[in-house]
């Protein structure tokens, strides 16, 4: 069995939370969704351990997460044009966009908004695989007690940060060029998405912000 830290949001407990990420333990943390469960993402035993904590099938891909659009560009492969206009419009927010990673497949990488996840994922400086904080097939977890009733002596830490503000999985929009498919809409919707990308008179891009 494996001790369990609970960390609340302040600052010395969300770097005591980065530093666990960095050294390939396993941290569930909150973010405006749904609680998710995170590993480093270039660390293969990280990444095995947490698809076996999860019990998630090795065929079913998994987002990163990253504090900010620079670091979705160094780590998440090639962005498109369409992405950083999505980026600017719904980030940080619920809003996963699936891009090309380089090698012929593609990658999920989301900029979560919640103050202490961004802080952490600044510290940890690296990017973090996370899917939803639940054992598969189960639903996730929207607040710290819940990870807890899953991951109780199997994970490093949770980082609490109270109860998620949506409590739904984030939109999720594969982009292939100026290509857009929506895999599963949530908070953001196929129509905010279509209207952001299409090109409004002035030629400046549209956005809830």
């Amino acid at each position: 069995m494996k001790t369990l830290h609970l960390y609340t949001s302040n600052g010395a407990d969300i770097g005591r939370a980065a530093a666990m990420l960095r050294a390939g333990e396993l941290v569930a943390f909150p973010t405006e969704t749904v609680y998710g469960l995170g590993a480093r993402a270039d660390d293969p035993d990280a990444v095995a351990l947490l698809y076996r904590t999860k019990r998630r099938p090795q065929n079913k891909k998994t987002a990163i997460m990253v504090p900010d659009y620079a670091a979705a560009e160094r780590h998440a492969g090639t962005m498109p044009p369409a992405a950083r206009r999505l980026a600017e419009a719904f980030w940080p927010g619920p809003l996963t966009l699936v891009v090309p990673d380089g090698r012929g497949g593609f990658v999920g990488v989301r900029c979560p908004d919640c103050s202490p996840t961004l802080r952490m994922l600044e510290l940890a400086g690296l990017a973090v695989m996370a899917p939803s904080a639940n054992l598969s097939g189960a639903a996730p977890a929207v607040c710290a007690p819940e990870v807890l009733e899953h991951f109780t002596g199997k994970i490093a830490a949770v980082l609490d940060g109270g109860r998620c503000a949506m409590g739904q999985a984030s939109t999720v929009a594969r982009l292939s060029g100026e290509n857009v498919e929506i895999l599963r809409e949530g908070p953001v919707t196929a129509a905010e998405i279509t209207a952001c990308l299409r090109p409004p008179p002035g030629g400046s891009s549209a956005g809830r912000r």
